[in-house]
């Protein structure tokens, strides 16, 4: 039987993705996660917060890079991959990253409109199209 290299996470980005366009056009964004767990120690809430370096791949990375912003909490699925390089001093360094497979934006609707949303949202518009669409009488439309 084969392994599984599976991770889920639900966190709140560090910093807003870092997208770079490599050679033929493949985009790739990074960030990094915090996920943060509390625990009782001798009596007093500890919390505790863990660093992971996410990267996305394409259009996925493409999505990231419109959508997410620093401080949004997200849902992540991937796998785990160490890869290594040289440093300017060439000395071998090793990385582990979780290259997401995809996200799931997580929060309040709102998180995720435009700052400078005039006036009323297209959300707004289609929850108000739909509005109008619920017959009184409870009936469904069709």
């Amino acid at each position: 039987m084969s392994g599984i290299n599976k991770v889920i996470l639900v966190g709140h980005l560090g910093k807003d993705p870092e997208v770079r366009h490599l050679e033929g056009g493949v985009t790739v964004a990074s960030f990094p996660l915090a996920t943060s767990e509390t625990f009782n120690k001798d009596g007093k809430r500890v919390e505790q917060t863990e660093w992971h370096n996410i990267v996305l791949w394409r259009g996925l990375a493409e999505v990231a890079s419109k959508y997410l912003q620093k401080g949004k909490l997200v849902y992540i699925e991937g796998k785990l991959r160490t890869r290594s390089f040289e440093d300017k001093e060439k000395i071998k360094k090793y990385v582990t990253e979780v290259v997401a497979e995809n996200f799931t934006m997580l929060g309040r609707k709102s998180d995720f409109e435009p700052a400078n949303a005039g006036g009323s949202s297209s959300a707004n518009k289609i929850e108000d199209e739909f509005s109008n669409a619920i017959d009184e009488s409870g009936d469904l439309p069709f």
